[in-house]
């Protein structure tokens, strides 16, 4: 019972594995979009990090949304460097599964992509998404500028009384300013895609609620 408590506890810096200094090696290029995978993005191009549970349909459903330049899972919001995923799923690196989005937001807002996150999963299962449990599997938000954190924290407070009246309880998504993403390994990028798994289960898609931001520009999986 300890170990089932603790498997859902973040894990404290001196509890956190140790990770590596040296990065994961991914593939140069998107299987899907044929754009960089790590860069460089283009001049006016923005970055955001979502956590909606496995990455695997998460990811999926931002390529397809247009203005979207470029996306890759990895971890984020944890403490471990470089971390593997069977490090990630002990639940001793403090990640969460997350897909970075880069972005045209002359094409795409910021609201538009917040709007796909909130309506696509359930951000109020805490340290699980359905049957998948465990720290890496925690809803979240990381911000890479201030303004995205405003806008973060306004949709959660928007979202937040259609979540309740439909029946559900508290949002527990973490909103925060990002830190360090890690690259997952190569074989979890673009996972879902025709190339790589075109029969690839995820169990991401609608909730049935409608987030009053903006208007969602993804098209079904």
């Amino acid at each position: 019972m300890f170990l089932r408590r603790k498997k859902l506890d973040l894990p404290t810096p001196e509890e956190a594995l140790p990770g590596r200094d040296s990065a994961m090696p991914v593939s140069g290029r998107h299987t899907v979009l044929g754009t960089p995978l790590t860069g460089p993005w283009p001049a006016g191009h923005q970055v955001a990090i979502f956590g909606m549970g496995c990455f695997w349909g998460a990811e999926r459903l931002f390529w397809k949304i247009p203005g979207v330049y470029s996306t890759s899972v990895g971890y984020a919001g944890g403490i471990t460097p470089n971390p593997t995923y069977e490090e990630t799923c002990t639940g001793l690196t403090g990640h969460t599964e997350a897909v970075q989005v880069v972005f045209d937001p002359s094409v795409v807002s910021y609201q538009q992509l917040l709007k796909v996150f909130w309506e696509n999963h359930d951000p109020t299962q805490g340290m699980r998404q359905g049957n998948d449990i465990g720290t890496q599997y925690r809803s979240a938000v990381y911000a890479t500028t201030d303004e995205q954190l405003a806008e973060a924290l306004a949709s959660r407070d928007a979202f937040a009384p259609v979540v309740k009246d439909a029946g559900y309880g508290e949002i527990t998504a973490e909103i925060a300013k990002a830190g360090p993403f890690y690259y997952a390994e190569d074989y979890h990028q673009q996972y879902l895609s025709d190339a790589k798994n075109p029969n690839g289960y995820c169990n991401h898609g609608p909730n049935g609620l409608s987030c009053p931001i903006g208007v969602a520009k993804s098209t079904s999986s």
